[in-house]
């Protein structure tokens, strides 16, 4: 059942579905309220659509790895840090590195 927020961010997409932002923030809430494989689909189509909104990554790695997916959660995080240096996005960077660092130790 979706709740208040998760109908107002869908009928925004409606209207703004190439919106990254609003992508993501539908992603998050299905992650929030526990619907995995719905905030799966919205990270990956996000990624698709949009490759530079960097991050996307590090939740998707960490959504991966919720659903004990450690190899995915690895390439996501790779190619997270691959995007970052090249929008030169140091904190999302230094966030990605540090869940891959993470990640490892596993």
């Amino acid at each position: 059942m979706p709740t208040e927020r998760l109908k107002q961010l869908l009928g925004l997409s409606a209207e703004s579905p190439n919106d990254s932002f609003l992508q993501f923030a539908i992603a998050k809430e299905h992650e929030k309220l526990g619907h995995h494989e719905d905030a799966l689909h919205y990270y990956l189509h996000l990624i698709e659509k949009d490759p530079h909104y960097v991050g996307t990554y590090y939740h998707l790695g960490k959504l991966y790895e919720k659903l004990q997916e450690a190899g995915n959660a690895w390439d996501i995080y790779e190619k997270g840090i691959e995007m970052a240096r090249e929008a030169g996005d140091q904190h999302a960077l230094g966030e990605l590195m540090g869940a891959k660092m993470a990640l490892e130790e596993l």
